[in-house]
């Protein structure tokens, strides 16, 4: 048991105020970044809302995606950029819980987003002539209800194991959001334990819906190998390019987080950065500019507004 218990009603996220010359630098960045981040996931919801050659399976998980990812970004960037601003960073213990909630929600059901959308080019590609079958509006809206379900059913479990006791002083939280390792060793109970069972279920998910992907891609490499057609084989491979470069990059920022040694130092904050402000950016850019459906779609809003 920790000494110096006592009832905290609220942290102080340090975040970035340990470099008190770079903040306002800082914040014109991330605002810059947060500003496109939504305009691109605003962008890829409005196209494939209102283009009907992009209701397919495969944009209607691009879609879920850009929806989940927005959703992701609004629960942490906000509250950082007001707090590289000011310097009130408190946080109460009860809105400190609902960010982490929402935040490892929202991460694991990206997580399993991005699987099922390698699961529908699994499907696509492999069984061509029972994907119309497999893959209806009713499926696919069940299974992003399942993504979402199982995201937020593995963070409640981990916010109430991590909030389940007191808290002790200091209130000092070590990041720019209420991170689950850093205020799990603010805990008076037994943090090491706590901070153990929740990073072997953020990690086993993360590795688990990876493991998962990488499977189904095994699966399409050997299915277009076959293809006789060099012009077939590239068709194929680009309606997989852009997902498996996002996965690639979430994937590997992710597990700079949560697979870092604790041994190996380093400062938490700011290798958070690449996962949390980095990735949602670098996704809809790449699913945009890499996909000709959405540049199709794009032209097509351009050309009617000109029009009009």
């Amino acid at each position: 048991m920790k000494i110096n218990q006592t009832v905290l009603k609220e942290f102080i996220l340090v975040g970035f105020s340990v470099y008190p010359h770079v903040q306002t630098f800082l914040f014109v960045i991330f605002f810059c970044l947060y500003l496109l981040t939504l305009s691109g996931n605003l962008a890829i919801m409005g196209l494939t809302w209102v283009d009907r050659c992009l209701h397919t399976p495969m944009y209607f998980f691009l879609n879920a995606l850009s929806f989940s990812e927005t959703c992701y970004t609004l629960t942490i960037i906000p509250k950082m950029l007001v707090n590289l601003l000011t310097k009130n960073r408190n946080i109460s213990v009860i809105d400190c819980g609902l960010q982490m909630y929402f935040f490892l929600g929202l991460g694991g059901t990206n997580c399993a987003i991005l699987t099922l959308m390698g699961y529908d080019r699994f499907l696509a590609i492999c069984n061509p002539l029972r994907y119309p079958l497999l893959m209806t509006n009713m499926v696919c809206g069940k299974l992003v209800a399942y993504a979402w379900a199982a995201g937020f059913f593995v963070s409640v479990i981990q916010t109430s194991l991590i909030f389940r006791g007191s808290f002790c002083n200091p209130n000092l939280v070590k990041h720019f959001f209420c991170h689950m390792r850093a205020v799990v060793r603010l805990s008076c109970l037994d943090s090491d334990l706590t901070e153990f069972i929740v990073t072997v279920m953020s990690v086993s998910g993360l590795m688990g819906t990876f493991l998962v992907i990488i499977l189904t891609y095994v699966f399409i490499l050997s299915t277009v190998l076959k293809i006789p057609s060099a012009e077939g084989k590239q068709k194929a491979f680009s309606t997989c390019a852009s997902h498996l470069t996002v996965v690639i990059i979430h994937f590997g920022f992710a597990s700079i987080v949560y697979l870092k040694p604790e041994a190996s130092g380093g400062d938490d904050t700011v290798i958070a950065v690449p996962y949390t402000v980095i990735t949602p950016f670098l996704s809809p850019l790449i699913f945009s500019l890499r996909n000709k459906d959405m540049k199709n779609a794009f032209r097509k809003v351009l050309g009617k507004k000109f029009l009009e």
